[in-house]
């Protein structure tokens, strides 16, 4: 085995499927107190890193999200800056952006629409359930996004995409057809993470300065304004016979300015180490973004992206999430039902139904049963 490795959040968490004598990563608690490093990482990143109490990793990217809009489509219909600047909730932007829903060939349906997210955005979908402080799992692993909060957000999300007030359609983040119809102005707003972003510059570079980026809308005012995909991380296999050689590697490649620079030039990824947010490659005008110093915008966003949960079993619980989405969706349009309040209960009963499963599946881990015991 390797003596260091670099996994993404879709993978590290099975490590804590078992006890904690039995995670292969070495524990690096006390070396991030012991070195300083703990207050110089952002809180929520790192704690996405953790089990048990205790960190396994030192995270390489905050993921930070906004929500790029087409600014060039904003300005031909004649909507200000002061008018994108007074934007705070998504009832803002919709209404703020209403303009730019139109019907293009006169077939009485909208060839606009105003955001890209459907019952089937994995991702996006994700990022909007945390970005309005909703809660998955509980502090002992147990799955809880069987809630309120969680229903309402979901409830909110299907009357923006079906019913007769409908705001989104889906345009894909990763395909020609989805860059295509973005440059063809299919839809006005996307929510990106910071790689996202760099992406789009080689696989769509037809957008250059015709984009802007913006806070993402809260969903009521003083909300959270951004949110996050997660994490990759560096860890250090336990059993290395190298391990002080390992952690002074990974500190370097993880904190290092030199390499951060290196990676936000590269793939756009911004470092969740905050002595290295003050560097000037981090702050430079974006032609692609309308001039916008755009890793500004992502940095500002860091300290306030929420924390992704570090579960064996977060993948499962962000499917339910879509399982919901499309189940609710197929509800409303049965009944005719696009009013948040009645789609809610549910929303409500379709979350429980997969929570109850995925308790389950916890429940028959005879390796996390020795654990708890």
């Amino acid at each position: 085995m390797a003596d260091l490795f670099e996994t993404h959040e879709g993978m590290y968490p099975k490590a804590y499927l078992g006890p904690l004598d039995q995670i292969g990563f070495l524990d690096i608690t006390d070396r991030l107190h012991n070195d300083g490093l703990y207050a110089q990482f952002n809180e929520s990143t790192l704690l996405q890193h953790s089990a048990y109490g205790r960190h396994f990793g030192l995270p390489l990217a905050a993921a930070p999200a906004l929500l790029a809009y087409r600014a060039d489509l904003v300005e031909a219909a004649g909507i200000s800056d002061a008018e994108i600047e007074q934007i705070e909730t998504w009832d803002d932007y919709f209404r703020v952006m209403h303009p730019l829903m139109v019907d293009l060939d006169g077939d009485g349906r909208p060839d606009r629409y105003l955001l890209s997210l459907s019952e089937v955005s994995h991702d996006t979908i994700r990022m909007l359930v945390l970005q309005n402080d909703g809660v998955l799992f509980d502090t002992n692993g147990h799955p809880i996004f069987a809630n309120e909060r969680n229903a309402r957000t979901l409830a909110t999300l299907t009357k923006w995409i079906t019913g007769p007030n409908r705001v989104s359609i889906d345009v894909p983040l990763h395909s020609s057809a989805g860059h295509k119809q973005r440059l063809d102005g299919v839809v006005v707003g996307t929510i990106i993470t910071d790689w996202m972003l760099t992406l789009w510059k080689k696989e769509n570079p037809q957008l250059g300065g015709k984009i802007k980026l913006m806070p993402i809308p809260a969903f009521e005012r003083g909300g959270r304004r951004t949110s996050s995909t997660g994490s990759t991380m560096i860890s250090i296999n336990k059993r290395s016979p190298h391990i002080d050689t390992c952690w002074e590697m990974a500190k370097f490649l993880y904190t290092s300015r030199e390499v951060a620079k290196h990676i936000y030039r590269g793939s756009g990824i911004i470092t969740p180490f905050k002595p290295n947010w003050q560097a000037p490659f981090y702050h430079e005008p974006d032609p692609f973004c309308g001039g916008q110093a755009s890793g500004t915008l992502f940095i500002e966003q860091i300290p306030h992206v929420p924390q992704s949960p570090a579960s064996p079993y977060q993948n499962l619980a962000y499917s339910e999430l879509v399982n919901t989405m499309i189940g609710l969706r197929a509800y409303a349009e049965k009944h005719r039902i696009y009013e948040v309040d009645a789609l809610a209960s549910e929303a409500l009963r379709l979350l429980q139904k997969g929570q109850d499963q995925i308790q389950d599946l916890i429940n028959r881990n005879v390796f996390l049963e020795t654990h708890e015991s």
